[in-house]
């Protein structure tokens, strides 16, 4: 009988597989997949001043600013990110987001199709809340 051996793996790539574990476990089947695709991609915010790429990072989607117009008179910077513990809800996702610059939760969801994204986030018990309307950015525009 031949003695079992486990081949040891790289961090990423295990890493990889748990995301994608993870985001079909969390996400269902196949229609999920599909609509978790729908969210994935580099975003232009419906004011012109920000692109972001939403992608999975660790255990969460993450939302990361690779552009801003104007960071001082908008209090962002490069690389400031959204950390999303979203699930699959109908057409969309809902759950809760977390802003690590600003050590802020609060309830989020997000629709996609085509090339268009909407987001709603509100705090304080659903009293205060902002709707954002995104831009899928073709490749080659992402970056610049």
């Amino acid at each position: 009988m031949a003695a079992y051996r486990k081949t040891p793996r790289s961090s990423s790539t295990h890493q990889a597989r748990l995301i994608a574990v993870t985001l079909l476990t969390v996400a269902g089947a196949t229609p999920v997949a599909a609509a978790s695709d729908a969210i994935f991609g580099t975003w232009l915010r419906d004011d012109g001043n920000a692109r972001v790429r939403v992608a999975p990072c660790g255990g969460a989607i993450c939302a990361t600013n690779l552009w801003i117009r104007d960071p001082q008179k908008q209090g962002e910077k490069v690389g400031d990110r959204l950390e999303f513990n979203i699930k699959p809800d109908g057409g969309g996702w809902r759950g809760n987001a977390y802003d690590p610059q600003r050590n802020l939760t609060f309830s989020t969801t997000l629709s996609a199709e085509g090339n268009a994204m909407t987001t709603k986030g509100c705090m304080v018990a659903g009293m205060i809340c902002r709707t954002t309307t995104w831009q899928r950015l073709a490749p080659t525009t992402a970056s610049q």
